[in-house]
C-alpha cells in the first residue's frame, strides 16, 4: 500500500510517500481503507520531534474516515461499514488498523470528506465545552486560537449551548470575520484580549477560558479570569510551558483543568464513543460544520504541513488518500 512515512524528525521534507506492507489486524481490531485523513497540529509536533519520541519508521495521522476492509470474528463491525476512527499507527496511509473501541459508524448521508474533518477537533471540543469547562448560558468565555480546527468547533458548540458572550482570540485580525460567522460575539488579537475581556465583563473577567497555546498566554489568561472561573488547558502550540502560582488560584477560588484527547484514547477510550455519536448527529443535522480550507493528495502531504505551519488558513486541512 501507499503511505507517508518518516525516518527522522525535521521539517516537511522528512515526509516520504512510499510503498509499504499493508498492516495486519489483531484481536478486537479492524482494518480500514482510508478515504480521507485530516491534518492536525499534533502531526506537526510529532513530525518535528516536539511531542513524541522517535519510533521510526513512523506514520503520522490522528484520525480518518473510510470503509471497514477486514474484521475479526464477533466484531461489532462488518466489512463495508462507513466509519471514522482513531488509528493505531497513523492514518497517512491507504489502510490503517484501529481498535474496535476507537471506531465509530457514520450514516450514509455524511460524506467521507465532511466526516474526516471532525473526529479529533469536534470530539475534543465537545468534551472541553460540556465536561471539562461545563459552560453555562450565563457565562462569558474566551477561546484562544479561535480560527483553528478546535477553535472553530469550540465557538460553534458554545453558540449551540447559548453561552452569553463568546470572545475569540486570533493571531491575525483578518480572521475575525470568519470567527464571527461561526458565532463569536467579539474577536480580538492577543495584544488586546485582556482589556477586551475585562471591558466586556465590567472588570469581573471571563468565567471559562480555553487555552491551547500555553506560554505567556496562560499567565495572561489568569489576568482576566473571574473569581471561581476555570482555565481549561489542553495544548501548547506556542511550544512553551505556561506558568501559574498557587496564589493565582486558591484565594480567588479559581481552578485550572487539563485535558488530553490522546491520553483519553489510550486510558479511557470508552469515554469517547457516546461523544462521537452526539457529534456525528450534530454534523449530520447541519448544526455543526467545519469548513475545509484545502484538500491535498496524500502524495502532497508536505504542502499540507507547510500550509498548517504558515497559519495562513481558516478551518481544516485534509488529505485525500
Amino acid at each position: 500500500m501507499k503511505a507517508v512515512i518518516q525516518n527522522e524528525f525535521g521539517n516537511s521534507s522528512v515526509l516520504k510517500y512510499k510503498d509499504i506492507n499493508k498492516p495486519i489486524i489483531d484481536e478486537n481490531e479492524v482494518l480500514i481503507r482510508t478515504a480521507y485523513t485530516s491534518v492536525n497540529y499534533a502531526d506537526i509536533k510529532n513530525r518535528s520531534g516536539n511531542k513524541a519520541k522517535g519510533n521510526f519508521p513512523m506514520i503520522l495521522g490522528l484520525d480518518m474516515a473510510g470503509t471497514v476492509e477486514e474484521v475479526n470474528g464477533n466484531s461489532p463491525f462488518s466489512i463495508g461499514d462507513r466509519v471514522i476512527a482513531f488509528p493505531k499507527y497513523g492514518s497517512y496511509a491507504e489502510y490503517a488498523v484501529a481498535k474496535e473501541s476507537l471506531v465509530y459508524k457514520i450514516p450514509d448521508s455524511l460524506s467521507f470528506e465532511d466526516a474526516a474533518a471532525f473526529p479529533t477537533v469536534a470530539i475534543l471540543s465537545y468534551i472541553l465545552i460540556h465536561e471539562i469547562g461545563q459552560v453555562k448560558e450565563t457565562d462569558t468565555i474566551v477561546i484562544h486560537s479561535a480560527a483553528g480546527g478546535v477553535g472553530s468547533m469550540l465557538v460553534q458548540l458554545a453558540k449551540l449551548a447559548k453561552v452569553k458572550q463568546i470572545i475569540g482570540v486570533v493571531g491575525d485580525i483578518a480572521k475575525a470575520t470568519y470567527v464571527k460567522e461561526l458565532g463569536a460575539d467579539e474577536v480580538v488579537t492577543y495584544d488586546t484580549f485582556i482589556e477586551t475581556v475585562l471591558k466586556m465583563t465590567d472588570g469581573e473577567g471571563a468565567n471559562v477560558i480555553f487555552d491551547s497555546v500555553a506560554g505567556d498566554v496562560t499567565s495572561q489568561s489568569l489576568d482576566c479570569l473571574a473569581l471561581y472561573g476555570t482555565l481549561v488547558q489542553f495544548g501548547n502550540s506556542s511550544g512553551k510551558a505556561g506558568h501559574f502560582k498557587t496564589s493565582d488560584v486558591h484565594s480567588s477560588c479559581r481552578n485550572i483543568k487539563g485535558f488530553s484527547l490522546g491520553t483519553t484514547r489510550k486510558h479511557y477510550p470508552e469515554r469517547l464513543a457516546p461523544v462521537a455519536e452526539k457529534v456525528c448527529k450534530l454534523f449530520t443535522e447541519g448544526k455543526l460544520q467545519l469548513p475545509v480550507v484545502h484538500v491535498f493528495e496524500l502524495s502532497d502531504v508536505a504542502k499540507a504541513h507547510d500550509l498548517m505551519e504558515s497559519r495562513k488558513y481558516q478551518g481544516k486541512i485534509l488529505l485525500k488518500v
